[in-house]
C-alpha cells in the first residue's frame, strides 16, 4: 500500500465532526504511508465546512444522499490513485480507534481486499439501560454486520464494482454484496474499533438512528 484515502460524508455535523476528525488524526499517526482525508459536505447549512483543519480536503455537493456523497468522495480523492491504494470510509458522527487504519493496512498487506468491521455505541441521547438490549440484538443478529462507519477496501476492487451507488439507505450493504459477487477476499472483524453516536435523528431515513429508536420502542 502506498497511500490511504479516507472519505467521510458530512451533513450538518458541526457538533460531532471535530471528534471524528481528531480520532482520524490519531489513527493517521499510526501508519507509515500518507493518509488523505476527504470530507464530502452534503447540503450543509451549518459550520461543518469551517471545521476541517490542515490536511483535510472538502468538497460540497447537494445530493442529500449518503451513497452519492461517499461515491463523490472517492471519485474526487481517488482520481490519481494507484490500484493498490487503500480506501476507507467512516461517518461524521463516529470516532475510529487509533489503530483503525493500522489494522486495515496490516490486513491489506496480507492480501485482504475488503475489511468489514463492527461498531460500538457512544450512549448519550438514549438511556444507558438500552445498551444491553443493543448488545444482545447485535450479537444475535443472523446476518454479518456491515456499516459505512467501518469499511476499508482496495481501490482496484472498488472501481471494479462501480463504487457506491446513490442509495439513501444500505449503500454499504449493497457495496459489500457486490464485493462478494466479484469474489473479493473479504475479512470480517468483530472488533468494535469504531464508536458511533446514538443520536435520535439520523441522516439516513432508515439508518442506524432508526434502528436504535426501534430497539427503544421494543425494550
Amino acid at each position: 500500500m502506498t497511500r490511504i484515502v479516507v472519505v467521510v460524508p458530512v451533513r450538518n455535523e458541526e457538533d460531532l465532526l471535530p471528534h471524528c476528525l481528531s480520532a482520524l488524526d490519531r489513527a493517521t499517526t499510526k501508519v507509515d504511508v500518507p493518509v488523505h482525508v476527504q470530507l464530502v459536505l452534503d447540503a450543509c447549512t451549518d459550520s461543518s465546512a469551517d471545521i476541517a483543519g490542515d490536511g483535510v480536503s472538502t468538497f460540497a455537493v447537494d445530493e442529500r444522499n449518503v451513497g452519492a456523497a461517499r461515491a463523490v468522495g472517492f471519485s474526487i480523492a481517488g482520481r490519481t490513485c494507484r490500484a493498490d491504494t487503500w480506501f476507507a470510509t467512516t461517518d461524521a458522527d463516529s470516532e475510529v480507534d487509533e489503530d483503525w487504519l493500522a489494522s486495515q493496512l496490516v490486513r491489506a498487506r496480507a492480501g485482504v481486499e475488503v475489511v468489514v468491521g463492527t461498531v460500538g455505541v457512544r450512549w448519550s441521547e438514549h438511556s444507558k439501560d438500552l445498551a444491553p438490549v443493543y448488545e444482545r440484538s447485535y450479537r444475535n443478529h443472523p446476518d454479518p454486520h456491515i456499516h459505512g462507519a467501518n469499511l476499508g477496501f482496495r481501490a482496484d476492487i472498488y472501481w471494479r464494482t462501480g463504487g457506491f451507488r446513490k442509495l439513501s439507505n444500505g449503500e454499504d450493504v449493497d457495496l459489500v454484496d457486490r464485493f462478494s459477487a466479484l469474489g473479493a477476499r473479504i475479512e470480517w472483524t468483530d472488533t468494535a474499533d469504531v464508536t458511533t453516536s446514538d443520536r435520535r435523528i439520523g441522516r439516513a431515513p432508515d439508518g442506524f438512528a432508526a434502528h436504535i429508536r426501534g430497539l427503544e420502542l421494543s425494550a
